[in-house]
């Protein structure tokens, strides 16, 4: 099948750059391209950093004391978004040694926070991929915005065939993204772009296979987000069979719960915050990094 590189992509020799391959990514895409939850806007206006994940730490409960009802508000939303970035953090502290002439690639980066915080951290190069033509728009727009669109990138393609030459890319991650494609496919794809040596992470929130299947929780979260949450066993038993080796595996399902539940106290609740508590306090559910070298 013939396709067409979509607005905002660039071919790369050998590579070919589909847009969404099949009826569920349209899907997706089209998902994303209309999502504008303040979840995800009112936390990103904070600082400026957009994200589309959750978050990790103790909440800082002193700095949500607050002699309005609308202040705590304000406050709750500051807090949210520290503890995003946190997340985020953690996340590119796991890399590895990167320096100022590396590429890295976020696969599945939405409107590009943790792009940006990893050109600031690294003064190295980043590129992004998105199904979302919007998402990939907003990104590049802060990229401009901030003057690090020289850097700072992001295109419309699929992360099962990212615009990207193999062996470029010195680490890669996805960020709470890998639950929306297969992942033999995914980590192929990764150990494809990655360096020998390189370094792939990801955070995830998985169903725990101890438990025995996927919860009436986790299925819920899948409903809500049109996702296919994987199990622990899948990742592992898929970055084998696709030379990726973990390095290091964090149980963050601890970390993760106080963001959980301050959010359900907020304005920003979307319905969802129920499954996700309750799934990872009766252990169906579990929120892990992990970060693994490409052999």
């Amino acid at each position: 099948m013939t396709t067409t590189a979509a607005p905002g992509t660039a071919t790369v020799p050998g590579v070919t750059i589909p847009g969404p391959a099949t009826s569920y990514q349209g899907d997706i895409a089209r998902y994303w391209d209309h999502e504008a939850r303040p979840v995800n806007l009112r936390l990103g206006d904070v600082d400026g950093l957009y994200h589309h994940h959750y978050g990790i730490g103790e909440v800082d409960h002193g700095a949500l004391a607050a002699d309005s009802d609308a202040e705590r508000e304000e406050r709750i939303v500051a807090e949210l978004h520290r503890l995003e970035s946190a997340q985020t953090d953690v996340l590119l502290d796991h890399l590895g040694p990167i320096g100022a002439g590396d590429t890295l690639v976020d696969a599945g980066c939405g409107r590009g926070g943790s792009m940006v915080m990893a050109h600031q951290r690294f003064d190295c190069s980043v590129e992004g991929v998105t199904l979302s033509a919007k998402q990939a728009e907003f990104a590049n727009q802060r990229a401009r915005d901030l003057g690090i669109d020289h850097a700072v990138r992001a295109r419309v393609a699929n992360m099962l065939a990212m615009p990207v030459e193999s062996g470029r890319a010195a680490a890669s991650w996805n960020n709470e993204s890998s639950m929306y494609v297969d992942l033999g496919d995914l980590f192929a794809e990764h150990a494809r772009i990655l360096a020998h040596g390189g370094r792939y992470v990801t955070i995830t929130g998985c169903w725990n296979p101890v438990y025995g299947q996927p919860s009436k929780w986790v299925s819920q979260i899948n409903a809500h987000f049109e996702c296919n949450i994987h199990s622990r066993r899948e990742y592992l038993r898929a970055m084998a069979d696709n030379r990726l080796v973990p390095q290091t595996i964090i149980d963050l399902t601890p970390a993760t719960l106080p963001y959980w539940e301050l959010r359900a106290t907020s304005s920003l609740t979307t319905g969802i915050e129920e499954a996700f508590i309750s799934s990872y306090k009766d252990g169906s559910f579990q929120y892990l990094l992990i970060a693994a070298d490409r052999i």
